[in-house]
């Protein structure tokens, strides 16, 4: 990846995400597919300027859809669960 804003691709609100947030120190992202921890650990760390402890990923399959007689599927997605050291934060308003 050449930029870290490439790995990044946004936030993931949900009230579950924003539980863990407030209880664990743990923030959500959704991430590039072909990004490694390794990557998203020095992505996060870079544009945000915290301390990062854990990356934990997950692989989102696509669903199928279907538009009348068209069928398709939705776009495969990677999120990022980051967990932060004590005393780093991230504000996302």
């Amino acid at each position: 990846m050449s930029n870290y804003r490439d790995i990044i691709k946004a936030p993931i609100i949900t009230e579950k995400s924003a539980n863990l947030a407030q209880e664990q120190n743990t923030m959500t992202f959704s991430v590039d597919v072909k990004a490694n921890k390794t990557q998203i650990k020095q992505a996060i760390e870079n544009i945000f300027d915290v301390k990062v402890e854990s990356v934990n990923t997950v692989n989102v399959k696509p669903k199928k859809k279907r538009v009348g007689r068209y069928t398709g599927k939705t776009n495969k997605v990677k999120k990022a669960i980051v967990k932060l050291r004590e005393g780093s934060s991230i504000e996302l308003n």
